[in-house]
């Protein structure tokens, strides 16, 4: 296809498709294309091929879940004890009512009833089925525990993994949908373990047992009965099947719907100073749109389960009961083997249709347990080595080497990188946006592992360190500050959690933040909000970097650190962060040249290269990039 070509049927495509391959784009094709379902064209064949293997995946997801269930076997036990409890009082009382019947009520000899021993089986069943109740509230507890506890288990795991996944996987993940498996996805599957869980054990128990009694009962009129069985799972296995697939597809549109209301949320300043609020309706209504549609279908094929199977059942039991009346006229069947069998066929369709009912439930968990399992499965970062590198101190003498990295394969973000920076050195990178700065700063706490070349702290090699011992050397201001909900003295010693009252409030005087922090309601102790939003951006900064002034790391690294301040504040911190570097290695990004005048060496990068490198004056000097820049008073862009 030309260029023209393809120019062509873009310009022919309309508002809403171009929004729809927009959203394609950024929440992986989970959004309908001319609402022919996930992926637009080519949707059936995407599905066809995602149903390849489904089966075992399904069955690894179950057994998977079942370790989690299993760990509670003492309460497991008790509540398959009370179970039995319960099905027994079940099928006991209602087959005494064929004694009942045939003694007291209508006596085969045709002579008058029994009223106190009638009377007298009555209490004794009504005593049965108390027996039964006290057995189900017992079995309930005791569910409920084991499913809570599951449940309990499963966050924890999931959320201690995902502390082990590297910076990658959160570049590449929307909060919104990470937010939604913690949330939607694990309730799915707690709502199964807590109520479904209880169904389909007692349904089981109540099956065997019901059928047991039935041929006991009749062996004829059983036959009937379980004849009728086939013909009742081939319409739910097939009703199930579809509805677990749109179940599958509502969680993750769901998901896109929620990592869109996240990003619209904390971005809706930016949505109102470039006038996009008919975009966020139009792109939000695509969204909610399919997720209306997944849901619509989810739910109409779960609520014809119900009636599907009560006209089966009805037809069922109608059968049945025709063929009881012949053979009562025929063989001699008496009327209260019939009642009860009757009464067994009911309870004999009653679980039958709870499990057909719950199958829907136990697919929509299952979806939300195959997303929480896929991040459970994301790859964490590497194991440290056994006998990987633990110093008690750190200098912070840093040599990079010959480096080339690329966030893929096909696309080097760096290339041939050689920087050396001493203790007590503070080391520059200036360039345009995407020159490869902040990817620099993000190799040396091995957020990411290099390509090519070496990284070495005080001559050994980053490879070999004990993350978190190099990480606890490390410390960072980002461009995009990052506060916890808290108090603001909180804030500042999450650099250092044995930091005292005292070393915090030198911190931010290092920082300039002592004074609008006195200001505060209540001074270092007043709560700010989730990420500081009752703060300006400003103020948020300048608790950041004093949070990184109360760490003792030997290695700063300074990303726009000052870049939300005003001159004024900047100097001061300047003058106050000069105490501060003295004895640590400092790396700084900046856009405004005038703060790295006083740098040991200044790297000004352009596409992943170092093209100058030297002191402010020497690079005056050579009247290069760096020249252009500063002489002609702009700012990197």
């Amino acid at each position: 296809m030309t260029r023209a070509e393809t120019a062509g049927n873009e310009a022919a495509l309309t508002r809403e498709e171009k929004l729809r391959q927009s959203l394609n784009k950024r929440y992986g094709k989970r959004v309908a294309a001319g609402g022919r379902g996930p992926g637009g064209p080519g949707g059936r064949a995407a599905r066809a091929a995602s149903q390849k293997g489904k089966p075992e995946e399904v069955r690894h997801t179950i057994r998977r879940l079942l370790k989690y269930v299993l760990q509670e076997k003492a309460r497991l036990s008790g509540a398959f004890v009370c179970v039995l409890l319960t099905t027994a009082s079940q099928l006991t009382a209602s087959y005494m009512l064929r004694p009942i019947i045939n003694t007291y009520i209508a006596p085969a000899d045709g002579s008058r009833g029994d009223p106190k021993g009638l009377a007298a089986a009555l209490l004794l069943m009504a005593g049965i089925y108390l027996a039964g109740i006290g057995g189900t509230y017992i079995q309930s507890r005791l569910l409920t525990k084991v499913g809570q506890n599951s449940l309990k288990r499963m966050r924890e795991d999931l959320f201690d993994h995902m502390q082990t996944l590297p910076v990658k996987f959160y570049d590449t993940n929307t909060r919104g949908d990470l937010m939604s498996r913690f949330t939607n996805d694990i309730d799915n599957v707690g709502n199964m373990l807590s109520s479904t869980l209880i169904s389909l054990f007692t349904a089981g128990l109540t099956i065997i047992g019901t059928v047991a009694l039935m041929l006991y009962t009749n062996v004829i009129l059983t036959l009937v009965t379980v004849l009728a069985v086939p013909l009742m799972l081939t319409a739910a296995r097939k009703i199930a099947a579809a509805s677990s697939r749109y179940y599958s597809r509502q969680q993750a549109s769901l998901g896109a719907l929620n990592g869109y209301i996240e990003e619209s949320v904390t971005g809706q300043k930016v949505i109102k100073v470039f006038n996009h609020e008919d975009m966020a309706r139009e792109e939000f209504g695509i969204l909610n749109g399919e997720l209306q549609k997944n849901q619509m279908k989810a739910q109409f094929f779960s609520g014809i389960m119900g009636p599907v199977m009560n006209f089966s059942t009805q037809i069922n039991y109608t059968l049945t009961a025709v063929v009881g009346g012949i053979l009562c006229i025929t063989r001699g069947l008496d009327i209260g083997g019939l009642t009860v069998f009757l009464n067994y066929s009911r309870m004999f369709n009653r679980p039958i249709n709870e499990i057909s009912m719950t199958i829907t439930a136990v697919f929509s968990a299952l979806a939300g347990a195959e997303r929480v399992f896929a991040i459970m499965d994301a790859q964490p970062e590497p194991e440290n080595d056994a006998d990987a590198y633990r110093p008690e101190t750190v200098k912070g003498d840093v040599v990079i080497t010959d480096v080339s990295f690329g966030y893929t394969p096909e696309k080097k973000v760096l290339k041939h990188i050689n920087v050396y920076a001493h203790p007590g050195q503070k080391i520059a990178f200036v360039g345009s946006t995407g020159a490869g700065k902040t990817t620099v700063m993000n190799l040396l706490p091995r957020f990411y592992d290099i390509d090519e070349g070496t990284i070495t702290i005080d001559g050994v090699d980053l490879k070999h360190y004990d993350r978190e011992i190099l990480r606890n050397n490390i410390t960072m201001v980002l461009q995009e500050s990052h506060l916890f909900s808290g108090t603001i003295m909180e804030n500042i010693r999450y650099g250092r959690l044995d930091a005292t009252d005292e070393e915090v409030i030198a911190a931010a005087k290092t920082a300039s933040a002592d004074f609008f922090i006195r200001h505060m309601p209540l001074g270092y102790h007043t709560v700010i909000d989730a990420d500081g939003t009752n703060l300006s951006q400003g103020q948020r900064q300048l608790l950041n970097i004093a949070r990184a002034a109360v760490s003792k790391a030997p290695i700063l690294i300074l990303d726009e650190a000052t870049s939300s301040v005003d001159t004024r504040t900047e100097k001061m911190i300047e003058k106050g962060m000069d105490s501060l570097m003295s004895n640590r290695t400092t790396f700084v990004i900046a856009h405004r040249l005038s703060t790295v005048r006083d740098a040991n060496a200044i790297m000004v990068l352009e596409n992943g290269e170092i093209i100058e490198r030297g002191t402010h004056e020497e690079l005056l000097e050579q009247k290069g990039r760096y020249y252009e820049l500063y002489t002609g008073l702009k700012e990197l862009d």
